[in-house]
């Protein structure tokens, strides 16, 4: 026994790298039970926690305290999807000059808005403003022994506090969306026939053209999509916080790193998903 302790002690590295994996495993499987649980409890939440559930939708929508004097989440997402919309005007009708075929900027106003830009700039905006403050809520009740607290009372914790902010994430990612792909379209546009002269009646030819009603309903499923892993993937951080004040802070980067990672992979998968590998577009006639 002691010849092991020797040889644990000599070669510490090593023994951290083979015990790595397993922690791994075990991250993974906590969130998958988690998950599955929050999802399970969601018909209980719906019945039982009404009020709570609206309470949620609203906070989540509009932002509390100092938050919903600027408007909350809706302005941060019309903001954000805003300059981004605006940058793919100026990086498509700039790009698109160098070849002479400019007038194709409505294209891309139609094509990677809908498919790229509004999806990726919503997630992060999420997992910045709701997916955080969720983290942070159920950080400070879980270090302050809140959800104890709820449990000795009788109340469901899963229920009250994650599957009813699941239900307000889903609810209130509709509206957030369609204002999200509404002002990336407006920037684009604006940009294109205000800022670089080019012709409305242009502009608008070729943003009818490409712009396809399936590619909407696509975007709009993966951002649903988007929504569920970022509200689940912060409620899970904030729900198993320890560590006190520290720890709480800990989370919230955690979970703000994790979800753009998830952000970010939701939109490759679900692209190739969809679109596959050849985009689903003819560029002729």
């Amino acid at each position: 026994m002691a010849a092991t302790a020797s040889r644990q002690r000599q070669f510490p590295r090593a023994r951290k790298v083979i015990s790595t994996p397993s922690r791994s495993v075990r991250g993974l499987g906590g969130h998958g039970v988690f998950y599955w649980r929050a999802a399970r409890n969601t018909p209980h939440a719906v019945t039982a926690y009404r009020k709570e559930t609206l309470r949620l939708i609203a906070e989540i929508s509009m932002g509390s305290g100092a938050l919903a004097v600027i408007g909350g989440t809706v302005v941060i997402v019309g903001f954000m999807t805003l300059s981004g919309g605006s940058l793919v005007a100026i990086q498509g009708f700039s790009s698109l000059g160098n070849i002479g075929v400019e007038a194709l900027t409505g294209f891309f106003g139609a094509f990677i808005n809908v498919r790229i830009i509004a999806p990726v700039i919503s997630g992060i905006a999420l997992a910045a403003t709701i997916g955080a403050g969720a983290t942070a809520q159920l950080g400070a009740m879980r270090i302050s022994e809140e959800i104890d607290a709820l449990e000795v009372m009788g109340i469901k914790s899963m229920s009250y506090l994650v599957s009813t902010r699941l239900i307000g994430g889903l609810i209130s990612i509709i509206p957030l969306y369609s204002l999200a792909v509404i002002m990336s379209f407006v920037a684009t546009r604006v940009t294109t026939t205000v800022f670089y002269g080019q012709s409305s009646g242009v502009y608008d030819h070729y943003f009818a053209t490409f712009l396809r009603p399936t590619d909407l309903f696509w975007s709009f499923l993966q951002a649903i999509l988007m929504a569920i892993v970022v509200m689940l993937i912060h409620c899970y951080y904030g729900y198993t916080a320890s560590g006190g004040p520290a720890g709480v802070g800990e989370a919230v980067g955690r979970a703000v790193r994790t979800s753009l990672i998830a952000v970010v992979m939701v939109t490759l998968l679900a692209s190739l998903a969809i679109y596959g590998t050849a985009g689903n577009f003819n560029l002729a006639g």
